[in-house]
């Protein structure tokens, strides 16, 4: 399992690629993409136990949390442009 700073590190790679994946205009920096990383790590880990890709102990897999990170990060997007419309 991992320890803190491997989630960490595993964020950051998620959270970097999805907004390689889905390039734009996004605020945040280091600590945004890591959140977004793990955020979207726990989300694909979710999703993968619904869908039955996964143990009720099991971590999500590198492409589920690229998943949920792209999830994660389209949501980010359309609360961000939408309040800075107002």
């Amino acid at each position: 399992m991992f320890g803190f700073i491997g989630w960490i590190i595993f964020g950051l790679i998620v959270g970097a690629l999805a907004k390689l994946v889905m390039p734009g205009k996004d605020p945040g920096g280091f600590i945004v993409t890591a959140l977004l990383g793990m955020a979207g790590a726990v989300i694909g880990g979710f999703v993968g136990r619904s869908l039955g890709m996964y143990g009720p102990e099991e971590p999500a897999g590198f492409f589920m949390a690229l998943i949920g990170a792209l999830l994660l990060l389209a949501v980010y997007r359309f609360a961000f442009n939408r309040t800075s419309r107002a």
